[in-house]
């Protein structure tokens, strides 16, 4: 009938691949109108026409539990069972993202833990945008890198439960899988060297030389004092102000001053005169006439 597995197909997780499907979701599958019209017939050959025209990825959506497009095309692959060969240029085709998303639901569901890592993380660096469909038959927006990283780390994804992984961790200590290299951590990293190497142009080396050294670990060790002051001591505030107050009264000789100068000039003055008193009584023929006693020849 047109619902087998072919007859070649191979086991996957030890079970036939459609029942990796829910059987109730399956049966839904089958009785949906995209299957019978679109799915009919349909060779690895012609799968690949049916995913470039798909416009959105989701699940089953509405009260009565439609498939969306995506869901059947996976199933349809499940049961025909494509090579590997074909899968891998699903997952490396960069036109088309919808055929890539669906490359990628299909080696997640049958691909062991070591192929999972190694075809999906690539997908990382994919930023494009996807319209995606809820239970409730509303749009929404995703990115690629979002639903590879449902698909490794979710439980369930499109309404289907998603076969078991092992641990990252775990394939790289058994040496199966390399350790992974995220993209942003080599743009940083030329980032950084490119900021290094632009400081180093800008600023030649200098050698320090031991007297700096030592310089340093006395800082180090001593406590820091402040400097002594190199400019003269302030004058103190009576100074200022007996300063500022002479520049407002006018100059006028001190009470001080003035007997000095007194002194120094009455000596001078009374040793004049007894000179001249000295002078004239010594002095012969020079007595007064109205003195008493005087005789005249």
């Amino acid at each position: 009938m047109a619902n087998r597995t072919v007859k070649d197909a191979n086991s996957i997780h030890g079970t036939n691949p459609q029942y990796l499907v829910e059987k109730i979701i399956r049966t839904r599958i089958y009785e949906s109108k995209y299957w019978k019209e679109e799915c009919f017939g349909l060779t690895a050959e012609l799968v690949v026409d049916k995913a470039m025209e798909l416009k959105f990825v989701g699940g089953v959506y509405g009260g009565n539990i439609k498939p969306t497009p995506f869901l059947c095309l996976t199933l349809k692959m499940l049961q025909i069972q494509p090579e590997k060969d074909i899968i891998v240029e699903f997952i490396k085709n960069e036109d088309f993202k919808y055929v890539r998303l669906l490359g990628a639901m299909y080696m997640r569901l049958t691909g062991t833990s070591v192929d999972c890592y190694k075809y999906l993380e690539p997908l990382y660096n994919d930023y494009r945008k996807i319209k995606s469909q809820n239970r409730n038959g509303e749009f929404e927006v995703m990115h690629v890198d979002e639903f590879i990283d449902e698909l490794l780390h979710a439980e369930r994804m499109c309404d289907i439960i998603l076969p078991r992984l092992q641990k990252r961790q775990v394939l790289e200590e058994a040496e199966l899988l390399d350790t992974r290299i995220s993209a942003l951590e080599e743009d940083l990293d030329e980032v950084e060297s490119s900021d290094e190497e632009d400081e180093e142009e800008e600023k030649p080396e200098r050698i320090p030389t031991p007297e700096a050294h030592r310089r340093s670990y006395r800082d180090n060790d001593r406590p820091r004092r402040s400097p002594s002051p190199r400019y003269r001591r302030s004058r103190s505030p009576r100074r200022r102000s007996a300063d500022w107050l002479s520049s407002l009264v006018p100059s006028s000789p001190s009470p001080r001053r003035e007997r000095r100068e007194h002194r120094s000039k009455s000596p001078r003055r009374h040793r004049s005169r007894s000179r001249d008193r000295r002078h004239r009584s010594k002095s012969p023929g020079r007595f007064p006439s109205s003195c008493p006693g005087s005789t005249t020849d």
